[in-house]
């Protein structure tokens, strides 16, 4: 089909990242300018900057407790993908992306950060070798594959294999089959097969997981920061949701997330004792920032 034509007043070739195709203007692309600045504020206030990594990011993580959920907040063109961030409204991916990167873009010492360092932060980790050119299959759509490729390109350690582990079986598909869901999928036809080709690219890749029975061991070797991923036994994707560690004062490992029955970002129960609520809950992935 012949490529649609796209008004040239969204296109900008500059920022967040330098060659990587046309962006969506910072209008389109970022919401939440005063809770941007709060934290900026808040951070040099409290002198974040100087935390370990994952203290930084559990630090963030907290001023978002309550913040609604919304969900596709990612969709937000027909045709141009582009970094994108939303703090005024989260999914369980948005919520740990957004705050694993303004914990990484305050390790760069400035007078004065801009909702666009925060962009490239999330253009880093989201996108298949850290650079979107506005295709929407730049981006990295299941957690499995985000962790094998910041793994790869030293954002994280994943952990997975460190602890008692079992290899998953492949069960990516989610996309291709919900395809009238995604925005991007609906309008352009030709990137489904792109997405097919991805899966099946996916369901070749070894995914290991620390069981459901063993997370209980493991928790207390858990630190603040760390990126969970929740694995589920039913077939879509390796998957099925995502949040990090948050120690509180007695220690406990709590699991913090986005949660679309609560409908807001919350800090739940431990880890271990959140995986018991659904049977679909195969166990975790376990990723440490970097």
């Amino acid at each position: 089909m012949p490529r649609p034509i796209v008004p040239l007043m969204v296109l900008v070739l500059a920022a967040p990242g330098a060659d990587c195709g046309p962006h969506l203007p910072l209008s389109a692309t970022f919401k939440g300018h005063e809770k941007f600045a709060a934290l900026e504020a808040l951070a040099r206030h409290r002198n974040w900057r100087n935390l370990p990594i994952g203290d930084r990011l559990a630090a963030v993580a907290l001023e978002f407790v309550g913040t609604p959920y919304e969900s596709y907040t990612l969709e937000i063109h027909d045709h141009i993908e582009s970094p994108s961030a939303n703090l005024l409204g989260l999914d369980c991916w948005t919520f740990f992306e957004v705050c694993l990167g303004f914990a990484r873009m305050l390790e760069s010492p400035r007078d004065q950060y801009a909702p666009d360092d925060l962009l490239r932060q999330i253009e880093h980790t989201r996108y298949r070798g850290g650079t979107c050119h506005g295709n929407y299959l730049d981006r990295i759509h299941y957690l499995a594959e985000w962790f094998q490729d910041n793994q790869r390109r030293g954002t994280i350690h994943d952990l997975t294999r460190s602890f008692p582990h079992r290899r998953m079986p492949p069960q990516c598909g989610e996309m291709t089959r919900l395809w009238r869901h995604y925005r991007y999928l609906k309008y352009n036809p030709d990137l489904r097969k792109g997405m097919a080709r991805h899966e099946q690219r996916l369901n070749q890749i070894h995914v290991h997981m620390v069981p459901k029975g063993a997370v209980a061991t493991i928790e207390p070797r858990l630190r603040n920061g760390d990126i969970i991923g929740i694995a589920r036994h039913d077939h879509g994707s390796f998957c099925s949701h995502v949040g990090i560690i948050i120690t509180d004062r007695d220690g406990a490992r709590r699991f913090m997330h986005a949660s679309s029955t609560r409908r807001k970002v919350v800090i739940d129960t431990t880890i271990s004792s959140y995986l018991q609520r659904h049977r679909k809950h195969a166990g975790i992935l376990v990723a440490r920032p970097k």
